[in-house]
């Protein structure tokens, strides 16, 4: 089972028919980079999926709180489908989110959680960089644009934010869709990292 599905069979989603529109605040602390708050609204396909347990359930009852965790606890046990990079070195994140939500907009579920780093960089120098992604391609995690990024308002003068979309080539979608044929193994951890979206963050 591929975990940020919570159920979706892999075998039958080889190419993204699950949804997540992604928003993300930089946070800083004494001009370091100190974290993200990330927040991931699903289509409502994939969030029937995830309330199909407990449709019942209020935001302050133990069931909620017991979703709110296993969900919490799939997107820990991937990483939090992100990565961050400086000079080529990866930045390491703390184990456990700072906080972590998860409520609903309608018929959408939307998860929000505090992505702490291990060992804050310095935001000024070399640019960071930033993606958030399923490595096998069968969750299509996306900013609609820049304005889905922000920054602290004391930040805005002298950081920039910049968000590169690939543009696979008409081969590479060939092969991702060729992973729903039958016989195909429907796996490729590979696949997600090229049609993923990067963030710069250029500070000074």
């Amino acid at each position: 089972m591929l975990a940020l599905t919570w159920g979706l069979s892999q075998a039958v989603f080889a190419h993204p028919h699950s949804f997540i529109d992604m928003k993300t605040e930089i946070i800083s602390r004494d001009n370091y980079l100190s974290g993200f708050k990330m927040t991931w609204t699903m289509d409502e396909i994939t969030s029937a999926d995830v309330f199909y347990d407990d449709a019942g359930a209020k935001p302050d009852s133990v069931a909620w709180k017991k979703l709110a965790a296993q969900v919490m606890a799939n997107v820990l046990g991937q990483h939090y489908f992100t990565e961050v990079y400086r000079d080529g070195q990866r930045v390491k994140f703390e184990d456990m989110p700072a906080e972590y939500h998860l409520y609903r907009n309608g018929q959408k579920a939307v998860l929000m959680f505090v992505l702490p780093l291990a060992h804050p960089p310095l935001l000024a120098g070399s640019p960071i960089f930033f993606s958030t992604y399923d490595p096998t391609y069968f969750v299509d995690m996306t900013y609609r644009d820049e304005t889905a990024i922000t920054l602290p308002a004391g930040l805005s003068a002298g950081c920039k934010l910049t968000l590169m979309t690939p543009k696979p080539n008409p081969s590479l979608q060939a092969y991702a869709l060729s992973l729903d044929n039958p016989g195909s193994k429907g796996v490729d951890t590979s696949l997600g990292k090229q049609f993923a979206q990067r963030v710069q963050l250029q500070c000074h």
